[in-house]
């Protein structure tokens, strides 16, 4: 069957009014929950997959799939408009969509963010369309090896992501590595750094790590600060609408985004987090000026927003064509397809083509759902910025408890998240930034497992890493970034040494 076979097939099945209705009830519930910052798309998957069973298959994966998805474009909305991560991986849209709301430019952020979110998933469901087998045997090729030379190039990129002093960066990502290792230690099964408290024994919550960084520091930070005027100016759908520049602005990001999503997105293990915030950094190290990013720049909300959409869609193609989940909300879906009797793997395209074309077309009749259904409520998310502080900053710590308590049911939990708020606000006023911070955290333990891992299939030798094509082909790209961030830095150097020559 071709592709344009199959489309058609998919269209036949995914336009039933049936599927029609679950998959509305399915993006309409991942959009509530994405804004509702820390519940998560994993939870509330894990809360309806008891209801599944008396609906169809196909029907089922349609309804779980627009809650993932849906969560992704409802996660930046309260990053933009209180500092807040509805998800993870909209983490990175604190970093310039918050500054854009207190600019007076939230109604124009959140539209980018919802066409950026659809373009990005676009193209990812045409990628899983058209290249699922092939992607899927490409995945196959990453080994321990070439994860881990990937993963290192991550956190070399990272470091790039703070707008001050590069050794801060540094320092942010380390201290995230330093976090990601407390926990169990998946080989050895000894308790790492976690002082005798059992609950550490699981490692930090990342969702903790999230709402702690970005939600409690900038409420302890903002709290005696007077309110800026634009917050209380009336909204209007002119206000809203991106200028020209914007869309100048955004749509080499966005393409840009959602390649990169749709790369991270079809590998095993890494997922929509990694894809965001790789894209971040690759938008400011392309960046004529980079000191423009955390200030309000639009690319770095369009590029991280198009990569975990994107990502959010091609995750799909390890789990349908080989049965292997990508990440934990993935493995909930592929418990989901085998409850109902779906064998995923290479031979669900031939052997089930209905439901594999039939969930394609759903994911871009959902993101039509989605752009329909967010757009108009630009105007209503952005009037959450006209309630008092008084009543609006309480209301945050609330669900930042709700959101971290719900995902482990752990009293414990909820001190965490107010003692990494302590630390976010203590290093905000230092001035070192979270994000790198956050993708040390989220790569380190993947990076340290892959890399013994790779040293234990090679007994030991580290040449492993630049026998294999792959794996010499991203450490090539890490040192390749190393020697243009020195050569920046000297020359930076250089060129203060002449002004102050020219000034005396």
């Amino acid at each position: 069957m071709d592709i344009a076979q199959g489309l058609w097939l998919g269209l036949q099945e995914a336009l039933q009014p049936m599927m029609l209705l679950y998959c509305f009830i399915g993006v309409f519930i991942g959009t509530l929950i994405g804004v509702l910052p820390g519940i998560g798309a994993m939870a509330t998957i894990s809360l309806l997959l008891p209801v599944t069973y008396h609906i169809p298959p196909t029907a089922a994966i349609i309804m779980l799939a627009g809650v993932y998805y849906g969560a992704q474009y409802g996660g930046s909305t309260a990053s933009i408009l209180l500092n807040l991560p509805g998800t993870p991986s909209s983490a990175v849209a604190c970093l310039d969509g918050y500054p854009m709301s207190k600019q007076g430019r939230a109604g124009v952020a959140l539209f980018m963010t919802t066409i950026a979110s659809f373009v990005g998933s676009m193209i990812g469901i045409a990628i899983l369309a058209g290249f699922a087998p092939s992607i899927a045997e490409l995945g196959l090729k990453f080994g321990p090896a070439e994860y881990f030379a990937m993963m290192l190039l991550g956190l070399i990129a990272a470091s790039t992501l703070a707008t001050g002093s590069p050794l801060k960066g540094l320092a942010m990502v380390v201290l995230g590595l330093l976090l990601g290792t407390v926990g169990t230690d998946v080989n050895s099964g000894q308790a790492r750094f976690d002082f005798g408290v059992p609950e550490l024994m699981d490692g930090i919550n990342i969702v903790a790590l999230a709402m702690g960084l970005f939600g409690i520091a900038e409420v302890v930070g903002s709290v005696n600060q007077p309110r800026e005027g634009q917050i209380n100016e009336r909204i209007t759908l002119r206000s809203m609408l991106p200028t020209r520049q914007d869309w100048k602005d955004s749509w080499r990001p966005m393409l840009r985004g959602s390649g990169i999503g749709s790369f991270f997105g079809a590998l095993p293990g890494t997922g929509a987090s990694i894809a965001s915030f790789m894209a971040y950094a690759t938008e400011k190290k392309l960046a004529r000026d980079p000191s423009r990013f955390g200030r309000g720049a639009i690319e770095g909300v369009t590029a991280p927003e198009a990569a975990n959409n994107a990502a959010a869609q091609t995750a799909f193609v390890p789990t349908l064509s080989l049965g292997i989940p990508g990440d934990a909300v993935m493995a909930l879906m592929l418990g989901a397809l085998i409850i109902h009797g779906i064998q995923p793997g290479p031979l669900l395209m031939t052997n089930q083509p209905d439901l594999f074309w039939g969930l394609i077309v759903s994911f871009g009749i959902g993101n039509l759902m989605l752009m329909v259904l967010n757009l108009p409520l630009v105007g209503m998310w952005v009037a959450i910025l006209r309630i008092p502080y008084s009543v609006l900053y309480p209301a945050i710590l609330v669900f930042i408890a709700l959101g971290t308590y719900s995902v482990n049911n752990n009293v414990f939990d909820i001190y965490m998240v107010a003692a990494i708020g302590v630390l976010g606000y203590a290093l905000a006023v230092l001035r070192f930034e979270a994000a790198p911070l956050m993708l040390g955290f989220v790569l380190g333990p993947l990076m340290e497992e892959n890399l013994r891992r790779a040293l234990l299939l090679s007994r030991g030798d580290p040449s492993i890493f630049i026998d294999r094509p792959i794996s010499l082909g991203f450490m090539a790209a890490s040192a390749a970034l190393l020697a243009w961030s020195l050569w920046g830095l000297l020359r930076a150097s250089l060129r203060a040494r002449e002004r102050s020559r020219d000034a005396l």
